[in-house]
């Protein structure tokens, strides 16, 4: 799974690499993103790329309430395409999720211990996502969401969890981007384990499993 990630870079940069409008405007400096955070994620619309801001924890658009949003953070990529709440957003709401890291945990003894993984040449990751848009019955405002696609791991992040996010290769942007895109076959063809993504992975203090926390000390490599 993908329970929570790193924004360092600033949504300008992050709109710089991704070809995009920083519609976010937003300085980054995020080393702890939890599920129901805000976060930076890269939309189409038409032939207008931008980035800008959505919750993370997907509402459906059929929903009638926004409480079920801790619930879908993530969204099986064997599944997405058939089920009731990611479907539609699948076939034309899709996304990327720019973060600089992700952690994944490991039980050690009684010690819950997150690891970090993060490209060796310091770019950033591009997660597929897909998002939506809530009406709130309350006010009548709409509330724009998103989750991560998961897929199964990789050998090496097999030996801290069973599912990893989906980390699209630079050219499968536009592809996985494109609204007017709905080949399930040719979607489904992206959403597969990154072996030769150039990832590493390593120890980092458990202070990141206090969602409260914050800061560089969080992504502090520790001794192997």
């Amino acid at each position: 799974m993908c329970g929570r990630f790193t924004q360092e870079r600033s949504t300008s940069e992050f709109a710089e690499i991704f070809g995009a409008e920083d519609l976010a405007d937003d300085p980054g400096g995020r080393f702890n993103v939890a599920p129901t955070d805000e976060a930076a994620v890269v939309v189409q619309r038409d032939d207008r790329r931008a980035v800008v801001r959505y919750r993370w924890g997907l509402v459906p658009h059929w929903a009638d309430d926004a409480r079920s949003a801790a619930r879908r953070i993530n969204a099986r990529a064997e599944t997405v395409a058939s089920s009731s709440a990611f479907r539609d957003a699948f076939a034309r709401r899709r996304c990327l999720v720019p973060v600089d890291s992700f952690y994944e945990w490991r039980r050690e003894g009684t010690v819950r211990q997150p690891y970090r993984v993060v490209r060796t040449d310091g770019g950033p990751l591009a997660l597929a996502g897909l998002w939506s848009g809530w009406r709130d019955p309350a006010d009548g405002s709409i509330r724009r969401t998103f989750t991560i696609v998961t897929t199964t791991p990789t050998r090496a992040i097999s030996a801290l969890h069973d599912r990893m996010p989906v980390v699209l290769a630079d050219e499968a942007w536009a592809t996985w981007l494109d609204p007017e895109l709905q080949d399930v076959g040719e979607l489904h063809g992206l959403l597969v384990p990154a072996e030769s993504a150039p990832l590493e992975i390593h120890a980092v203090p458990r202070l990141v499993n206090d969602v409260r926390a914050d800061g560089p000390a969080l992504i502090a490599r520790l001794p192997a």
